[in-house]
């Protein structure tokens, strides 16, 4: 309350003061000079006062100061006098209005300039970030391929090891086929060949002076002969049997499953389609699966202790499977194909064999469920059937 009367009285003096240095600048002229009027309207300006505010207390005075008896021309010219009286009171809010709104242009291009600015700090951050994430993205794509790189370098350490373990394991398996020929060789074959050479000699000395008991040596001698051919065709057929070349796989599975079973006492129940179903097969797959169940049915032989062994042999739509199950003993899988000290091929081997051809083997074995090696070659156009 008490400001609102403060203003009033501030207005009221101000009119007071307008009225009176109007009247001045009306009697006197140029001569008045116009700072009273400027000062005016810079006290108008300290009270908040805008342009039609000043302009109400310039009619107010003005109707007071011209009046009706005066002419009309002496009417005019007071009016314009007053006219530019009033000018001049109103040129500090005017100025500040002027300076205002140049300040305002300025502060609106300010503010577009920072707009402009942060447009550009926002786009900049925005492809900062995706620098960041690509860089990120390419740091991830590096630390992978390092470790895909390293998991291979440690691959072929493993298999170049296992490779220098499996020539070594080659030359010493050799070694030993080549002693075990070289030794019934010697023991069967060469005794055998001098005996009969020893018969011969004999019946010739006998020929001319005893023939009664002539026709049992030659009887006797013929059975050492004939059960040398038999040797000879044995171990023809451990090298390589010619039933393989001949007729195929599946004969020559047959034959190496009736001799099998015949030397160890082990049933075998062999499952496969007809010969005709395989007989596009090349000599090299033909010798792998022949090979493969092979080593397997002589590891069951000499280490499962097992009674009965299941071999299937299937053509699928692009490859060849051969599978070997046993009910025997069980045994650690990774331990045997890593060992150090492991004299014979076996599984290692086999796996060469069939990794050769392109193809795959997998070995199952646990205590209970006997051992399952299955070997799976790809067929290609050249021996699809």
């Amino acid at each position: 309350m008490n400001s609102a009367n403060t203003m009033t009285r501030k207005l009221t003096g101000l009119s007071r003061h307008y009225r009176a240095a109007l009247r001045k600048y009306l009697e006197r002229g140029l001569q008045a000079g116009s700072e009273p009027a400027r000062r005016l309207g810079r006290q108008a300006m300290a009270l908040g006062l805008e342009t039609l505010d000043l302009a109400r207390i310039h009619e107010q005075a003005l109707i007071t100061l011209v009046l009706p008896s005066y002419s009309a021309k002496t009417r005019g010219a007071m009016v314009r006098r007053a006219g530019a009286f009033f000018a001049e009171a109103i040129t500090p809010i005017e100025k500040t209005h002027h300076t205002a709104r140049e300040a305002n242009i300025r502060l609106n291009q300010m503010i577009e300039v920072s707009n402009r600015r942060s447009a550009d700090l926002a786009d900049s951050n925005r492809r900062l970030k995706q620098e960041v994430a690509q860089r990120k993205s390419v740091e991830e794509s590096l630390r992978n391929s390092e470790r895909h790189y390293s998991q291979l370098l440690e691959q072929s350490h493993l298999q170049q090891g296992q490779l220098r373990l499996l020539s070594r394991q080659l030359l010493l398996a050799q070694e030993e086929e080549r002693k075990r020929i070289s030794r019934e060789l010697h023991d069967e074959i060469a005794q055998t060949l001098t005996a009969i050479n020893v018969r011969l000699a004999a019946l010739k000395a006998e020929a001319a002076t005893n023939t009664k008991g002539l026709q049992n040596k030659i009887s006797s001698t013929q059975r050492m002969v004939e059960k040398s051919v038999d040797i000879v065709h044995r171990f023809a057929r451990d090298l390589r049997p010619a039933v393989l070349d001949d007729l195929g796989v599946i004969p020559a599975l047959h034959s190496f499953m009736k001799g099998f079973t015949k030397r160890t006492g082990i049933h075998i129940r062999f499952t496969t389609f007809s010969s005709g179903k395989l007989e596009g097969l090349d000599t090299v797959t033909r010798t792998v699966l022949y090979r493969v169940a092979q080593e397997a049915l002589t590891n069951v032989g000499r280490h499962a202790h097992a009674s009965q062994v299941d071999v299937n042999l299937q053509k699928l739509s692009r490859a060849v499977r051969l599978t070997i199950q046993d009910n025997g003993r069980s045994f650690q899988v990774e331990r045997v194909l890593h060992a150090k000290r492991n004299r014979r091929l076996g599984l290692l081997g086999m796996r060469e064999r069939v990794e050769m051809v392109g193809g795959s083997l997998r070995v199952k074995s646990a205590p209970g469920e006997g051992t399952t090696i299955c070997a799976e070659i790809p067929l290609t156009k050249i021996n699809e059937v």
